[in-house]
């Protein structure tokens, strides 16, 4: 079955490039182009003037590749100027809202968005007169529906179990940049991510098995549920770091919560605490209750945690998600990454992803604490506020 599916993924990928090529060669003229989830759209590349974003991650990988200036309505969890909005994600960073929340806070809305938000809004999309809709639900006949009551594109992305190492985000920002006539920026991001990926991996590559150190990841999002069981024993960032996981014998993959039995048994092989900073606001509760909660963890006692940023908000921010994986490498691997300034890598990756170095913005966020770091366990949770070390 995983083999099928890889199949399937690997020709729907390949039916993106050819058609953006195809897309290329003809010009500004209509072609029929193939979206993510595998539906046949008729588009005029670089002819849109009036775009809409819908759904879980689909403004952000808009902006990745699209301007921001042609947008003509947008979500109210993205509008901070609006007093009654979904709000769930704002002390979180995410990039690209801190680099055109400006922009939005100008725009009408097109739904309210979020989480709870499992629907398109036709009405309030037809209200700010879109040419094309950018859409993040996966759903071939709603959107095909959709599509048929606004009577404009609507295009469907797809990222993938990787996140910004899938090969379906590659070819989601590849038809972007057909789309809207700007394959070179396209090509520069994915190039871009490639290169990195290759070179964190090389950098560990030769790690043998036995000097590497058991690492375990906590506080993973999932639909905003998470704290310091919440899991993956198939971290992509560990995957592409060549990181040794605690956690290794769970009957499935993706993330999810281990018992609390488990944890507590693990606790002697965690030789590493990466805590992803979205669990913070949960686990200083739990601190507070029971400060005896990470007595059995290695990592704990001897002050091996370490604060990655949160790359769940609102779906996968995947500059963070790229950023989380060189701060992970360099934490396990500290000696192979002796010259990588994760501030200076922070913004050399913003500035692809979104034209701007937004490191300081990043680790000012109040779910940042601070940004990047190694946690101090005597204080960190103290009098359950979480402080910065």
């Amino acid at each position: 079955m995983k083999t099928r599916k890889l199949i399937s993924l690997m020709l729907c990928c390949a039916m993106v490039f050819a058609l953006c090529a195809a897309a290329h060669a003809e010009g500004a003229g209509p072609t029929v182009l193939t979206d993510m989830i595998g539906r046949e759209v008729e588009v005029t590349p670089g002819s849109y003037e009036r775009v809409v974003c819908i759904g879980a991650g689909a403004l952000r990988m808009y902006t990745y590749i699209g301007d921001v200036n042609l947008l003509c309505g947008v979500e109210d969890i993205d509008n901070r100027s609006l007093a009654e909005r979904p709000k769930m994600f704002d002390s979180v960073a995410r990039p690209y809202v801190l680099a055109f929340g400006d922009v939005f806070e100008t725009l009408p809305s097109c739904g309210v968005g979020g989480p709870n938000a499992q629907a398109a809004e036709a009405e309030k999309i037809l209200s700010c007169n879109p040419d094309i809709v950018i859409s993040e639900y996966e759903d071939v006949e709603k959107e095909d529906a959709l599509q048929e009551q606004l009577g404009v594109p609507v295009i469907t992305l797809k990222a993938g179990p990787a996140g910004v190492f899938d090969e379906s985000f590659k070819a989601t920002m590849k038809m972007l940049g057909v789309i809207f006539a700007n394959e070179e920026k396209a090509e520069k991001l994915v190039s871009f991510i490639e290169a990195e990926q290759k070179e964190i991996s090389a950098r560990t590559a030769d790690v043998k098995d036995e000097d590497k150190p058991s690492v375990y990841i906590c506080g993973l999002g999932n639909w905003g549920t998470t704290n310091h069981l919440m899991t993956a024993q198939n971290y992509i960032s560990f995957n592409v770091a060549n990181v040794k996981n605690t956690v290794s014998d769970l009957e499935k993959n993706g993330i999810q919560a281990i018992e609390e039995e488990k944890f507590v048994a693990l606790g002697d092989d965690m030789d590493i605490i990466i805590m992803d900073a979205a669990a913070v606001k949960n686990i200083k509760p739990l601190y507070a209750e029971t400060p005896d909660m990470f007595d059995t963890c290695k990592a704990w006692q001897d002050g091996e945690v370490y604060l990655e940023m949160a790359y769940n908000a609102y779906y996968t921010n995947y500059e963070i998600a790229l950023i989380n994986t060189w701060f992970i490498a360099k934490t396990v691997y500290p000696e192979l990454f002796e010259d990588i300034d994760i501030t200076v890598k922070t913004n050399e990756v913003t500035e692809i992803f979104l034209g701007k170095e937004l490191a300081e913005q990043i680790a000012a966020a109040p779910s940042s604490f601070g940004g990047y770091q190694k946690i101090d366990t005597a204080t960190f949770f103290a009098n359950g506020q979480a402080k910065a070390a």
